[in-house]
């Protein structure tokens, strides 16, 4: 099953498939898989999934190989999810924050603070919880192979820190394009406002925008800090990432090279998972060496509390998530 979307945005995106495919490969009769990755060259991600369609090269001999393309230049999310699921692509690295808008089920993920912390997210999601979100993303087109670490996310500003959620009223602050996101700043008395991630340098830098959020590899790979040099550890969201192949792709595979590339993916997500914690460590201390202020929310009660009324429209809008969200509360 395809999402539906509007004729005009549809064939929008056919017509970058038609181009894509087109430019950079010269005969249909290869069967080279093309990976979409939105970071950009050495940034973990980028990292594990070379490694991916490398050992799965190796373990198929060759029955399965191709090339990661960085940097978005295939598209943006919302492209390449749709191409994605028609088979254009074949692989690709998603933040699962825009993924709600392909699969509800997945907006779960972006309910602030739903985990406890890292390890809690990783748990959850090698878990059956990450199995079922899985399954609900195969009735769209979309495999999960493996879950990768996109780190935990907070608030960051251009001219003070925030304590409370008292010191977000009336501040814009740029959020990923999901409702989700829009409501939890709301909630916390903030403007959101969604943007495109290569526009926030520069609308930081003249004002369009007061903050944004993030983790700690984005705010420093992004130069985000140069503009925006206040950093507050609300952890907000812990937004896992996933390593998706096409349904259309995965079911053209015989078996032991399902069972193959599987664990190849599995691989990379251990290899990422590593990169991730070494990228933040090295991040974390970059940012603060270069003057950030930081600060540190140690009672994040006020917060968790504002997002009641997220959690209760989540859930009006899409009752399924309530056995998720029980689920991912009851894990240890």
């Amino acid at each position: 099953m395809i999402i539906k979307v509007p004729t005009k945005k549809l064939g929008k995106t056919l017509a970058l498939v038609t181009a894509i495919s087109a430019a950079a490969f010269t005969s249909v009769a290869q069967a080279e898989w093309k990976g979409w990755n939105i970071h950009n060259t050495g940034y973990p991600v980028t990292v594990a999934m070379a490694s991916f369609i490398k050992e799965a090269d190796k373990a198929t001999d060759g029955r399965v190989s191709g090339r990661v393309y960085d940097g978005a230049v295939l598209g943006s999310q919302s492209d390449s999810i749709q191409m994605l699921q028609v088979g254009a692509i074949q692989f690709a690295g998603f933040n699962l924050g825009p993924m709600g808008d392909a699969v509800p089920e997945v907006n779960v993920v972006s309910l602030p603070f739903i985990f406890k912390n890292l390890d809690h997210m990783h748990r959850v999601m090698d878990g059956p919880v990450g199995d079922q979100l899985s399954e609900a993303m195969a009735k769209k087109g979309i495999i999960s192979l493996a879950w990768y670490d996109g780190g935990a996310r907070s608030f960051y500003n251009t001219s003070k820190p925030i304590q409370t959620p008292a010191d977000m009223k009336g501040e814009k602050f740029r959020v990923m394009n999901n409702e989700l996101y829009v409501g939890m700043v709301e909630a916390l008395g903030g403007n959101a406002t969604p943007m495109a991630y290569s526009e926030v340098y520069q609308s930081l830098k003249t004002g369009v925008v007061d903050g944004a959020e993030n983790n700690w590899p984005s705010y420093d790979s992004s130069n985000h800090f140069e503009v925006a040099p206040y950093y507050s550890l609300t952890e907000h969201l812990i937004l896992p990432e996933c390593l998706c192949v096409s349904v259309k792709a995965w079911n053209d595979l015989s078996s032991n090279d399902q069972k193959a590339v599987k664990k190849a993916a599995r691989d990379s997500a251990v290899l990422q998972r590593k990169l991730w914690a070494e990228r933040d460590t090295e991040s974390r201390k970059k940012v603060l060496a270069s003057g950030v202020k930081f600060n540190e929310i140690k009672d994040k009660s006020a917060f968790q509390n504002a997002m009641k009324p997220v959690y209760a429209k989540a859930v009006k809008d899409n009752p399924s998530l309530q056995s998720f969200i029980d689920q991912i509360q009851n894990t240890q």
